[in-house]
Formats: C-alpha cells, sequence, structure tokens
C-alpha cells in the first residue's frame, strides 16, 4: 500500500480543494467522505469508493474493523498521522477518508410508497442544518428529502458530517419549488408550509394520507410562493420568550408528529 507522508504531495492537494470548493467537487464529480460509519451506510446504499485513505494509528480503533476488506486494496493509500490530522474534520475521526462519485438527484428518481412522507427544504443555507434533517428525514423513515433552490452544495463536508452519512441513506432530489410542487401535485401529495404567522397548529392536521412538510429558512422562512400554493399553512406552539425554533428542530417536530400519526 502506498503511504503518503507530505502535504504536498497532489493527492493530498487535490483532496483539499475537493473539501473546500464546490466547484472543484462538481467538475470532478467526487466528493469526500470521512468516517467509517458514513463509509459504510454509503457503501450499503450503492455509493462505491473511487480511493479511500487510511491512517493505520487511527484506524486501528474504528468501529468498523472489517471495512477495509468490502474496498479492492489497489484503492487504498496509507496516511501518516501528521497528514491525515490536516485532512480530518473531527478532532475524534476514525482514520478513514473516501472519495465517491455522487449520485444523480432528479425527482423522478425517486420511488415511493403508496402513502408517501416527504420533507421539502426551501432555499437551505447551512449545511450543518440540511444535514441534521438528513439525520432526522432517515430517523423517521421519510420517502425522501426534496432540496428546492439550495443555497449550499449537497455533499459539503459539514453535510456529511452532520447527517451521519444519512446523505447517503436518504433519498434526495434537488429542484426548484415549482418543479417540486408541480410534482408533488401529479401525485396527490398535500403539502403543509411551516410559517410562524399561521393560525393552524401543526398537529390538529392528519398526516396519515400522502403528505409533505414545506420548510423555509431560518432567517426569511418560506417564499410567498409557498405560502400561497400550499394546502395547509402550519405552525408549533412558542410559548417561551423566542418565537421560532432551530429549522432541524422544527422539521423533526413535524416529522415526527407525521410518524405519530401513522403508528411509527
Amino acid at each position: 500500500m502506498e503511504i503518503i507522508s507530505s502535504l504536498q504531495n497532489p493527492k493530498i492537494k487535490n483532496l483539499v480543494k475537493l473539501q473546500t470548493k464546490a466547484k472543484e467537487r462538481r467538475q470532478q464529480q467526487l466528493v469526500v467522505v470521512e468516517g467509517a460509519r458514513e463509509l459504510s451506510i454509503a457503501m450499503a446504499n450503492g455509493y462505491q469508493p473511487q480511493a479511500v485513505y487510511v491512517c493505520p494509528e487511527f484506524f486501528a480503533k474504528s468501529d468498523y474493523p472489517n471495512l477495509l476488506e468490502l474496498i479492492k486494496p489497489s484503492l487504498q493509500t496509507a496516511l501518516t498521522p501528521e497528514v491525515f490530522q490536516k485532512l480530518a474534520y473531527r478532532e475524534a475521526s476514525d482514520g478513514i477518508l473516501a472519495l465517491l462519485r455522487p449520485k444523480s438527484h432528479e425527482l423522478e428518481a425517486l420511488q415511493l410508497s403508496d402513502n408517501p412522507f416527504l420533507i421539502v427544504l426551501e432555499a437551505v443555507e447551512k449545511p450543518g442544518n440540511l444535514g441534521a434533517i438528513l439525520r432526522t428525514a432517515d430517523a423517521a423513515k421519510a420517502d425522501a428529502v426534496i432540496v428546492c433552490d439550495p443555497h449550499t452544495d449537497l455533499y459539503n463536508p459539514n453535510v456529511v458530517r452532520s447527517s451521519i452519512g444519512c446523505l447517503f441513506s436518504v433519498p434526495v432530489a434537488v429542484a426548484t419549488s415549482q418543479e417540486a410542487l408541480a410534482w408533488m401535485k401529479a401525485r396527490n401529495i398535500k403539502t403543509y408550509a411551516a410559517e410562524l404567522q399561521a393560525s393552524n397548529w401543526y398537529h390538529l392536521n392528519d398526516y396519515t394520507t400522502p403528505s409533505a412538510i414545506v420548510m423555509g429558512t431560518e432567517a426569511d422562512g418560506l417564499s410567498q410562493f409557498w405560502l400561497d400554493h400550499a394546502d395547509a399553512r402550519i405552525k408549533i406552539p412558542m410559548r417561551g420568550l423566542i418565537d421560532s425554533l432551530n429549522v432541524s428542530v422544527s422539521t423533526a417536530v413535524l416529522a415526527f408528529e407525521a410518524m405519530r400519526q401513522r403508528g411509527f
């Protein structure tokens, strides 16, 4: 196995580019995944590693000691601890990074159940919020997450990290708001727009039929397009001084109310 001990190695320089620049990820059609759990989830969902970088000293403590047996030796490269620590996003990394090919994220590629539940995000800006919502979507077993008009890259390393790999387990589509609404209407999926000014308490609605909750940004909420075209506007009651929750927390509240009504 090749061992890289210099940060000036071309492979390391390219890894840094892929970690930090969405343009490079798009042009090279490669994304960086850190962590054995995340890589394991990705591989279980059809993503094939194009290259794997391992720090043996750190990986020896991994909870996935057999993971490398599933990866061709020719794809594996060893990194010294000093080099790996410069690349790692986490303080307590388990010593593995991989390059994967991103998948297509078209609406038409989504395969829904007979009674789907969807999470729709408009203009999501913060990678951490997107990742946390993907984790919620996995936990709630949502059929899919539709990301409308995003302001962040789906494969930003912070999305991968905060989703703990759920970016790879949850079906995700990227579309405009207009495309997403038309697609859902064609499938008789009722849309519930989360809005601070709504008078309709979220728990008084019926999510047992094909449904989608639509979430906006923390700064601006949903656009007028969604407020005008959603089937209903809903809100979460706030009893304290603060008038809203973090968008990922709000999404979890709404998603698990839908799951509760559906009998989990």
